[in-house]
């Protein structure tokens, strides 16, 4: 299997490691893919306490962030980020295998 080059910018990874410091069961942040969403697809974030043996694991600054191989493959080159703007604060995800994405930021399509 070939290695995913997704990546965790040092502000994503400050935050995570903020969230996950009160978090003893689950300090692990679960990125995955799913169908829906207004473009097709939308990410989504979950607290996990464990990984699995086929995630891909990513690890910044004591922060830990898995993938599943499936939704790994629909963020190949991603950058995983951290902003807080007028809008709010949230996490953003640069995918450069979406072709479209809607304005909020969560939902793409491929």
């Amino acid at each position: 299997m070939t290695q995913m080059t997704i990546t965790v910018t040092e502000r994503a990874a400050t935050r995570i490691s903020e969230i996950t410091a009160t978090e003893s069961e689950s300090p692990i942040l679960r990125v995955s893919v799913e169908g829906g969403g207004c473009s097709g697809f939308q990410y989504k974030f979950d607290l996990v306490g464990a990984r699995t043996d086929d995630d891909l694991v990513i690890e910044r600054n004591g922060a830990v962030v898995v993938i599943d191989p499936v939704s790994a493959q629909y963020m190949e080159g991603a950058q995983i980020d951290f902003v807080d703007d007028l809008i709010g604060a949230a996490f953003k995800i640069t995918n450069p295998v979406a072709t479209a994405s809607c304005g909020c930021g969560t939902s793409f399509s491929i």
